[in-house]
């Protein structure tokens, strides 16, 4: 009996659990960070309570398990959690090291550096012989070196294992720049005392498609997880077409899959309604209502000249 006529093992499992657990930064403004009152926020977050919209009827269904760079797809890998948004990039070696999916990507990004504004630092070149502050985990080791190496330069890459130890190095003058994807410098640089202070260098040395993960032993639960970020395109594209007409459209079209895929026809409406379209979740976390105000860029839909395309649903 396959996963499409049988509930696979992971759905069963997260509706058995009541939530979904779901591997988040340990504080990143903008894509998963916890408040003061304790609710999660941020782009990566709201990713997670679509998936427990969709399979529990609770947005609020997630045990939120915050983790570093160097243990997010591990402790996927190993059954700890049922989802990885944790504005981590997707590369084959990730997938094939660790037995993992990328369901699909959240944001596109690329490595960029945050650096004092009275620094006299315009260009990465500039940062040549300096330390620099970078996550454990990450790819900005990788990356610094593919950009630096080819043009006889070098840098020291300093790890850090939260981000809020890396920026601390950074702002303490331990580390001359942070170096990290550009949507998450964005919020770093936010919760600094002076944000004007600082700034984010324009240079991009680096592809980063942050993308939602699941391993790869259950094709139902990772069919779910892509189709749910499917359905947030599919709401902005048809949005932007035919209005409110048109969200409503989607909503029906996706939901009549829904007991193929072990869900109910109401899914898609339910994701909607708790989280909107992802418009409405890049406007709410990254752009001017979130105060980041950072650019779609090529995060805006295909017919706007971004990357994302909203796959069909029916």
């Amino acid at each position: 009996m396959t996963a499409r006529t049988a509930l696979a093992g992971t759905l069963a499992a997260v509706r058995a659990h009541g939530a979904v657990r779901a591997l988040v930064s340990q504080g990143q403004p903008g894509l998963s960070l916890c408040a003061a009152d304790g609710r999660w926020t941020g782009l990566d977050a709201d990713i997670a309570r679509a998936v427990a919209a969709a399979v529990l009827d609770d947005p609020e269904a997630v045990d939120w398990c915050p983790a570093g760079s160097a243990a997010r797809l591990s402790r996927l890998a190993d059954g700890a959690a049922d989802l990885t948004v944790c504005n981590v990039s997707w590369t084959m070696g990730r997938e094939a090291a660790h037995g993992l999916l990328f369901a699909g990507v959240t944001c596109y990004d690329g490595e960029g550096f945050l650096v004092p504004s009275d620094s006299g630092v315009d260009d990465p070149a500039h940062l040549a012989g300096r330390r620099l502050a970078v996550h454990a985990g990450s790819t900005s080791p990788a990356n610094l070196t593919a950009w630096y190496r080819p043009r006889g330069l070098a840098v020291e890459p300093v790890t850090f294992d939260s981000p809020a130890a890396a920026l601390h190095a950074y702002a303490s003058g331990e580390c001359a720049a942070y170096v990290l994807d550009k949507v998450a410098l964005a919020g770093a640089r936010r919760t600094l005392p002076d944000p004007e202070a600082h700034r984010i260098l324009p240079a991009e040395i680096s592809r980063e498609p942050m993308a939602a993960v699941v391993r790869d032993d259950d094709p139902g639960w990772f069919r779910i997880c892509r189709w749910v970020l499917q359905l947030l395109f599919a709401a902005e594209y048809e949005s932007h077409r035919t209005g409110a007409a048109g969200r409503e459209a989607v909503a029906r079209q996706a939901g009549r899959h829904g007991p193929a895929a072990g869900l109910d026809e109401r899914w898609a409406a339910r994701v909607l309604d708790a989280v909107g379209s992802y418009a409405d979740l890049y406007e709410r976390n990254l752009g001017r209502a979130s105060g980041l105000d950072v650019p779609r860029g090529p995060n805006e839909l295909w017919t706007r000249g971004g990357l994302h395309y909203a796959v069909p649903l029916h």
